[in-house]
């Protein structure tokens, strides 16, 4: 009896251990559920106060020779913009593909665009899907659709070799990923201005030097829920710059979740920084307010690449891209690449 006794017993506790194990997990579940929904609603991006040295300087840019936009066909069926700059009194030299930075489009890069076509050089600048011309502002369909639109820009207008992918900013670190990613033989070589690394590398200083509003607990949500295969929240904001108000009527001042994961390196870069095959420079300025300008080169020899670099005295972010000695700067240093 004793033995019964004992054995009959043992099966209420174990089951109302189930049971407080099953509410337990349900109401973990629940607080996650809670949770995630508190981050969504309330972990949105704040506006950014506008930062004058990132705004301003366009607004003095010489547009005249500005070429209209053109059209290519992606694969899903839209026509993504592009500017063509062709090649000056010295053609043949190859061609350059231009990438802009975050928030902008091909109409920022009309200045160094002009200086590579001036040079000799073919130039192309991008309106990159999710920014300018190209598609919805501030989103795109899936993390890996801005690699699929660069192949199919290559296999529609096919660019005279050798091509030089140019990135600046966000756009260097587009270029970084495609360096180091499947398609990195796209190009025969890349130039990174004042690239964008990870907000964790060592160059990057806090908040992009003020020029970015991070929603941390809204992007953090979306990433646990993308992880499990739920993407339906994928294209809210997670990201928005420090743009002027006029500015933000013709360029992107935020960023879905989306574009903020595929417009950058993945997420190891230093694993990016080692994959990558093709010759690489990186140009940056001495007064970059954004970076730390001096720590770019420790930080690819500390994973394992040795890359050249040209420091600009007294250039600043926006500067790589406008500064006449920072122009000739880039068009050296393709130069220098197409010769290896």
């Amino acid at each position: 009896m004793q033995t019964s006794f004992t054995s009959g017993s043992r099966r209420p506790i174990a089951g109302g251990t189930m049971k407080v194990m099953l509410y337990a997990i349900a109401a973990s579940v629940g607080l996650l559920a809670i949770a995630l929904v508190l981050a969504l609603v309330l972990g949105s991006p704040r506006t950014p106060v506008p930062i004058k040295s990132i705004n301003n300087p366009f607004k003095s840019v010489d547009y005249t020779g500005l070429p209209p936009v053109s059209r290519y066909p992606a694969r899903d069926g839209s026509a993504l913009a592009f500017r063509h700059y062709a090649s000056g009194s010295a053609p043949g030299r190859g061609s350059v593909v231009l990438l802009h930075g975050s928030s902008a489009s091909s109409r920022s890069m009309h200045s160094i665009a002009s200086a590579f076509a001036a040079a000799g050089y073919a130039a192309y600048a991008l309106d990159v899907r999710g920014h300018g011309d190209s598609g919805t502002k501030g989103d795109i369909g899936y993390v890996g659709q801005l690699e699929n639109d660069l192949e199919d820009f290559v296999s529609a207008v096919r660019p005279v070799a050798p091509v030089t992918l140019v990135g600046f900013s966000s756009g260097g670190g587009f270029a970084l990923r495609v360096a180091g990613s499947s398609h990195q033989r796209l190009f025969a070589n890349y130039l990174l201005l004042s690239p964008f690394i990870s907000q964790d590398a060592p160059t990057s200083r806090p908040a992009s030097g003020g020029w970015v509003s991070v929603g941390i607990p809204r992007y953090i949500a979306i990433g646990i829920l993308d992880r499990s295969g739920i993407r339906a929240l994928n294209h809210l904001p997670v990201i928005c710059y420090a743009l002027d108000d006029d500015a933000k009527k013709f360029l992107t001042p935020c960023y879905s979740f989306n574009l903020a994961q595929n417009y950058r390196p993945e997420p190891d870069y230093k694993e990016t920084i080692r994959a990558a095959a093709q010759p690489m420079r990186i140009i940056v300025g001495s007064d970059d307010e954004l970076f730390y300008a001096d720590r770019f080169q420790a930080l690819f020899r500390d994973a394992g690449k040795n890359v050249e670099m040209d420091m600009i005295p007294g250039v600043n972010h926006i500067s790589m891209i406008l500064d006449p000695d920072a122009l000739r700067a880039a068009v050296a240093a393709v130069g220098r690449l197409h010769r290896l």
